[in-house]
């Protein structure tokens, strides 16, 4: 194995074990020597590789966030496709996303909660979002009279049936209501059935 992958392997090692910690312990509560134990890495280590714990959050928050939207923009901005397809597929992506990362939405609301100050690429994004030709659409079916409430709603409606299952895993998995592959199961169902509730409840 050649230095340049010895490298990579114990920076990600090191990364995924900050993913690990900051979700259980929050950012403010999370020490460098924390990172370092659950990594099973010497201390130096870490400040060689990342400076601070700072440095690694925020490389963390980046890498993590950038994959939540990189694959959502495409679809928001499509002037193609109707708002049933834009749904079904933010739907199918963010799943598929929390599939693979089912701590993320959990990691989050804790920093949220704590006041963090550390989310601008969060919010960066949100605006993004706001600014996509989806919500231009929604925004049409009010201006016609096809809805008569705030069109953010559906979006709060959409991303709270996406996170919700994702927040409530750590009590159903630990209380033994589910194993983690009914949860899986479960998740998969959702791909279909929040597209189907969403365009039942509004009409769309």
């Amino acid at each position: 194995m050649t230095k340049a992958n010895i490298d990579i392997s114990t920076e990600e090692k090191l990364k995924e074990a900050a993913r690990v910690v900051f979700t259980r312990k929050g950012f403010a509560a999370t020490t460098v020597r924390d990172i370092a134990a659950e990594a099973n890495i010497n201390l130096a280590l870490v400040n060689y590789y990342f400076r601070s714990k700072e440095k690694l959050f925020d490389l963390i928050m980046a890498e993590t966030i950038q994959k939540l939207f990189e694959k959502i923009r495409p679809i928001i901005y499509d002037e193609t496709t109707s708002i049933t397809e834009k749904i079904e597929s933010i739907v199918d992506h963010y799943l598929e996303l929390l599939i693979a990362n089912p701590d993320f939405p959990l990691f989050i609301v804790n920093e949220l909660l704590s006041g963090a100050k550390r989310l601008p690429i969060m919010t960066d994004n949100g605006k993004m979002f706001l600014n996509s030709y989806f919500v231009k659409q929604l925004g049409a079916l009010r201006m016609e009279g096809k809805i008569n409430f705030h069109p953010v709603n559906i979006i709060m409606n959409m991303i709270g049936m996406i996170i919700f299952p994702f927040l409530a895993r750590p009590l159903l998995l630990k209380s033994g209501a589910l194993g983690e592959s009914e949860f899986r199961a479960i998740v998969e169902e959702r791909k279909k059935l929040i597209p189907l509730w969403l365009t039942q409840i509004t009409n769309l």
